[in-house]
């Protein structure tokens, strides 16, 4: 009798579920590579467009200072999609770089520049520990925890040098953000470099796969057996190591710590992953994307300099491709479920 009953239980809804659990997987893959695949179109137009629009759009400084640009906004974001692949949000890295470069240079005018650049980089881990304790020993939902850091370390930021830029620094930290190798800029050997080891990270790692799986669904991952609160914590450090690095890179630049700077950084930074396939519902996202994502909010802006455009025009426009791309992450979330 308990054969009876309990073979049906076991076995009926066994099999229908793994085949959905891969139709599903199947499903989320090809979506992820048409949103990609999108991006890179819409990349591949502009930079088109940009040819024939401007005739100094492919020279060698413009294209310099695109990729100088690009980088600190697309080394930042390699963290973010992390985060968001975990459906979180942080919305203070603007703040965490800022952070980061004014107390790496002012470590830098008494040490040389590579020790500056490390504490800088460190000071931007410190903090992104503290949001990941805010958010798991605390908890508190991550936009607010990262709200309030925003607003506590940008003051921070002021008060540490009375809101006054630090100058005087060594003439060779311009190599971080202006300096080339064989021709290479810098930071693009810098972002190749960490947009490899953060594509290992996520498809190679059980960080990464953890990740997925808190995105995907954060009750069945810690019933599983994945450890929460070490693997949130892990992702913010991550991310705010990369934000004080972006930080210091940005400082190379203009060989200056300056208070103001990362001011609306976020919001580039969010737009980056998210045009660039990551879901800000969890569970999806890659580093590729987000590299689409962060050059084609690059040329945009790069675009609207060169033609004049007004910068309040830049924000709306990248306003209405944040809504375009949030919007098709939400039709396509959409078709899932009813395929499903």
């Amino acid at each position: 009798m308990n054969n009876m009953v309990s073979s049906p239980l076991k076995e009926t809804p066994a099999q229908p579920a793994e085949q959905l659990s891969f139709r599903q997987r199947l499903q989320e893959r090809l979506s992820n590579v048409v949103a990609q695949l999108a991006a890179a179109g819409a990349l591949l137009v502009i930079f088109v467009l940009l040819c024939f629009v401007s005739p100094v759009f492919l020279s060698f400084n413009n294209l310099f200072n695109i990729v100088a640009q690009t980088t600190v906004t697309a080394v930042i974001a390699l963290g973010m999609t992390l985060v968001i692949i975990t459906a979180g949000i942080d919305l203070s890295v603007g703040s965490i770089a800022a952070l980061g470069g004014m107390m790496g240079t002012l470590v830098m005018v008494h040490v040389g520049w590579p020790l500056g650049v490390l504490i800088g980089t460190l000071v931007g881990g410190a903090v992104g520990l503290v949001n990941g304790l805010l958010i798991t020993k605390a908890h508190l939902n991550p936009f607010i925890a990262t709200l309030g850091s925003q607003s506590a370390i940008r003051g921070l930021v002021y008060l540490s040098t009375n809101a006054v830029g630090v100058y005087n620094l060594p003439p060779d930290f311009a190599i971080l953000g202006n300096g080339s190798i064989f021709g290479i800029p810098v930071p693009l050997l810098i972002l190749v470099l960490l947009a490899g080891i953060m594509h290992v990270v996520l498809s190679l790692t059980r960080l990464g796969r953890h990740a997925y799986a808190i995105g995907s669904n954060e009750e069945a991952a810690r019933l599983s057996g994945i450890s929460i609160t070490r693997t949130l914590v892990a992702i913010y450090v991550i991310l705010g190591l990369l934000a004080g690095l972006g930080g210091m890179i940005a400082a190379s630049r203009v060989i200056s710590g300056q208070p103001n700077f990362g001011i609306g950084l976020e919001l580039d930074i969010i737009a980056a992953t998210v045009i660039g396939g990551a879901s800000l519902f969890g569970g999806q996202g890659t580093i590729l994307g987000t590299l689409i994502g962060a050059f084609l909010i690059a040329l945009i802006r790069n675009g609207a300099v060169l033609l004049n455009i007004n910068e309040f025009y830049q924000d709306i426009i990248i306003g209405v491709v944040i809504w375009l791309a949030v919007y098709w992450d939400q039709f396509r979330r959409r078709r899932l479920m009813k395929a499903v």
